[in-house]
């Protein structure tokens, strides 16, 4: 009498095969996270329900932080870069900093202000200028961030800090915050 030979099985009862199907699962998921992370994908700080919940000034100050971690970024990359033998390295790390740091100002403008902070007006509406002022101001920004991502001019991070200061003032009235 032949007999089909018995499954192995594995602590839990499990069976080869249910083994191999939970490691294919476990792999796919490792793989899914893994081109999440390497596309950037990131969880974002403030919410969209919305929630009611602001807080501008602070959100300034990481602009305003974001901006000075750029310049200082630019910085350092044109002394690595002039250096004899650049740490190439060293030099990585810093565009890969000024650049992520330009993606998350580039969230705060866009997720935050544009999205949540500055409603909508139609022309004739009282505050339509300085709506669009305001609008115009935060494009501008957006702009130069997207230039320092492209290359190292110190001037970007010096239009940014202008545009950021023009924006602040607008945006808080001349009393600031």
């Amino acid at each position: 009498v032949c007999r089909a030979p018995e499954k192995r099985r594995f602590p839990g009862g499990k069976t080869e095969e249910e083994e191999r199907m939970k490691l294919k699962k476990s792999l796919v998921v490792l793989a899914v996270l893994g081109v999440m992370a390497a596309a950037g994908f990131r969880i974002y700080a403030h919410c969209e329900i919305p929630c009611g919940i602001y807080d501008d000034p602070m959100r300034m100050k990481m602009i305003h932080e974001h901006i000075r971690t750029i310049g200082k970024s630019i910085h350092e990359i044109g002394h690595l870069e002039a250096a004899e033998k650049p740490d190439a390295n060293q030099l990585t790390r810093w565009i890969i900093n000024k650049d992520d740091h330009a993606d998350q100002l580039r969230d705060i403008v866009t997720q935050y202000f544009m999205t949540q902070r500055l409603k909508p007006l139609a022309p004739g509406d009282p505050g339509y200028e300085k709506y669009i002022r305001e609008l115009t101001l935060l494009h501008a920004l957006l702009v130069e961030a997207m230039k320092s991502k492209q290359g190292v001019d110190p001037a970007t991070a010096e239009k940014m800090s202008v545009l950021a200061a023009e924006f602040e003032k607008s945006y808080f009235g001349e009393g600031g915050r």
